[in-house]
């Protein structure tokens, strides 16, 4: 298997797929027999993430050039709506909803209050768009992840868990 490591100042193994690729974050100094001992640990992990990996990307290649100006301008429509719609209900007031094309991020928010969401997104199910959008709201009062932002998810989304998985 091949795979890249990044060493920095942590305590535990973190093993990450992203676009294929098999990198490992580990502690300095940690010996590359005991990386590998964790590589091998988690293979049908590795193994299922670099398939899921794989098959995403290729959902996308798959689409003409056509599909994807109809999939964009569905998620104008979509996230404008549903994502002022949820903004009423959590008390909240959005800046600019902006469309994008990212690949590894479903949604962003910004400091000023902009919204981006990727069109990639109207390839899932509505319950995993909705998430993505109440997760997105939610940064307009905790700029991260804690508790306390994931406690404002909760409140609005209970099934928020279930929900996230259908991205996977």
């Amino acid at each position: 298997m091949v795979y890249s490591v990044i060493y920095s100042k942590r305590k535990t193994v973190a093993i990450g797929v992203k676009d294929g690729v098999v990198v490992v974050r580990a502690p300095r100094g940690m010996k590359i027999e005991r990386i590998e001992y964790y590589l091998d640990k988690h293979s049908r992990w590795i193994e299922k993430q670099i398939e899921r990996s794989k098959s995403a990307a290729e959902k996308t290649k798959e689409l003409s050039k056509s599909a994807i100006l109809d999939l964009k301008k569905s998620a104008e429509q979509y996230f404008d709506v549903k994502t002022r719609e949820m903004a009423g209900i959590m008390g909240l007031n959005c800046g600019r909803i902006t469309i994008t094309s990212a690949q590894h991020r479903y949604g962003s928010c910004s400091a000023a209050g902009n919204i981006c969401f990727s069109y990639r997104l109207m390839l899932y199910p509505e319950a995993a768009r909705e998430y993505v959008i109440v997760h997105e709201l939610a940064h307009l009062v905790e700029m991260n992840h804690s508790s306390a932002f994931y406690s404002i998810v909760k409140r609005y989304m209970p099934d928020y868990k279930e929900r996230k998985k259908l991205l996977n």
